[in-house]
């Protein structure tokens, strides 16, 4: 009898270590690729034939392309944190440009290290020194890659593409486990330069944004961003054809996003959807059918119990994010109703709460008494210089004038599918009073869930709101800690 018992029980234990093994084999690889202030809609995936993008495009054929994804925040930084805990920024307290991500909070890759993943991150690092031991490898360029311009004093990096360590990183990964690669590009972040890519493209050619006034200066850097983005995309195709060479290709998820919208005025820090509107694509050739589309809404915080739940890890309750497993083989699937987007401090004091449905969006402006300014790099730009010009002589439509309104209405409400450039605020309209105050009502519950709580006092501005250039005394805001 004991003897049978020995053997039922290695029987059962043999069962449940193919079991393991099985759902290891089943795993996917991870590899998700983060541009720096690159617009939705300026690849040829999303519809710009002149942006010259055909790795991207090529994942949007072979895999599944959102046409409703949005960032939690149109800020660097914070976009990062959010995504990386899968939680709103206001909730990583690392809301503001710049903050660090505390060590307390909890990260989704740590999670995948822990569940057998080879972790690594290369590229840009913008979430502090604490996160880093959340990952096997960071290849951070750190001040080592970066060099002074003698002419300028701006810090220029020695490979300003950010993905000079994207090949050698998943070259030396470990071949016996599942591994996330988190490939962050200083790609089409300002500033610019002529002749990064081989063929440039011509000013004539670009596609001029509405909130943008067609001028000499305006095309000169929109081709340059493009510039940016084609080598970006250079990269991207670098490593793909590196995971079919490694015979992994099949099986791994590759995820393509920005984190946040285009580095011109009236787009990145705002929360219109030329700020927060962001490409989202998802290839992996094994599970996710060819050429999907999906109108469903998708939060950047949704990223991590999404990989989470791919890995079979459990999401841990920190999250506040939503999987979107379901919609990866069922592009109608819909996961949620709204998102919600905020800004804070982002060289310039602001604070800004959004929430966006398929059809309306609300913005609520907390301090309404200060201007929509542009970032501060943006505020420097041969672009913003003719947008001043323009503002002088009064030739700028209302919406490439809205960076100057002061003070700004403390409620917004677009159709966003009548009026997609936002122009047209409907809070005022008696028409709209019923679904102003349902989402108004919406955006003060989920304040309320996640403990949204505005600041005893303002952070002090950065730089020069009509200039762009560094105040005198400027002080970066105290990483990570709240005032």
């Amino acid at each position: 009898m004991k003897l049978q018992m020995k053997v039922w029980f290695w029987l059962i234990c043999l069962v449940l270590t193919g079991q393991a093994w099985a759902q290891s084999a089943n795993r996917p690889n991870v590899v998700l690729f983060i541009a720096d202030d690159m617009a939705w809609e300026d690849s040829g995936a999303y519809g710009n034939p002149k942006a010259r993008t055909p790795n991207i495009d090529r994942l949007a054929r072979e895999g599944l392309r959102f046409t409703h994804a949005f960032v939690s925040i149109s800020s660097c930084s914070p976009s990062r944190s959010s995504m990386i805990t899968g939680r709103y920024p206001h909730s990583t307290d690392a809301e503001q440009l710049h903050w660090t991500l505390p060590p307390e909070q909890v990260t989704f890759v740590e999670k995948l290290k822990a569940a057998g993943y080879w972790t690594a991150a290369s590229g840009k690092w913008h979430l502090g020194a604490a996160t880093k031991n959340r990952f096997d490898l960071v290849d951070d360029p750190g001040e080592a890659g970066f060099q002074t311009d003698p002419k300028t004093g701006k810090m220029l990096a020695a490979d300003d593409s950010g993905a000079a360590g994207w090949l050698p990183t998943l070259q030396q990964r470990p071949k016996d486990k599942p591994f996330f690669l988190w490939f962050a590009a200083l790609d089409p972040h300002r500033d610019y330069v002529e002749n990064s890519i081989a063929i440039p493209h011509k000013p004539a050619d670009v596609i001029v944004p509405p909130h943008l006034p067609d001028t000499p200066e305006t095309r000169y850097e929109l081709a340059l961003y493009y510039d940016e983005i084609t080598r970006l995309d250079e990269n991207v195709g670098k490593v793909m054809a590196e995971l079919e060479r490694q015979g992994v290709a099949d099986n791994t998820l590759i995820l393509f996003i920005s984190d946040n919208g285009r580095p011109f005025p009236g787009a990145k820090t705002t929360m219109y959807d030329f700020g927060i509107r962001t490409p989202l694509i998802a290839r992996w050739t094994k599970k996710i059918r060819r050429g999907l589309v999906s109108d469903s809404l998708i939060s950047s915080i949704d990223l991590a119990p999404t990989i989470l739940q791919l890995a079979g890890v459990a999401i841990p309750s920190t999250v506040q994010g939503k999987s979107f497993v379901s919609v990866l083989t069922n592009p109608k699937a819909k996961i949620r109703d709204a998102i919600y987007a905020e800004k804070n401090w982002h060289d310039y004091e602001d604070r800004v709460r959004a929430v966006r449905t398929e059809r309306f969006k609300f913005i609520r402006n907390d301090y309404p008494d200060l201007a929509g300014t542009p970032s501060a790099d943006a505020g420097r730009s041969p672009t913003m210089d003719a947008i001043r010009r323009l503002h002088k002589a009064g030739q700028l439509t209302p919406l490439q004038a809205r960076i100057f309104q002061k003070p700004r209405p403390t409620e917004e409400l677009y159709d966003v599918i009548a009026d997609p450039n936002e122009v047209n605020n409907l809070a005022n309209d008696p028409h709209y009073a019923k679904t102003l105050a349902q989402l108004r009502a919406k955006l003060k519950q989920w304040g309320e869930e996640t403990n949204d709580v505005m600041p005893a006092q303002r952070t002090p501005d950065e730089f020069d709101r009509e200039t762009g250039q560094p105040l005198p005394g400027r002080k970066l805001p105290r990483a990570g800690k709240k005032k």
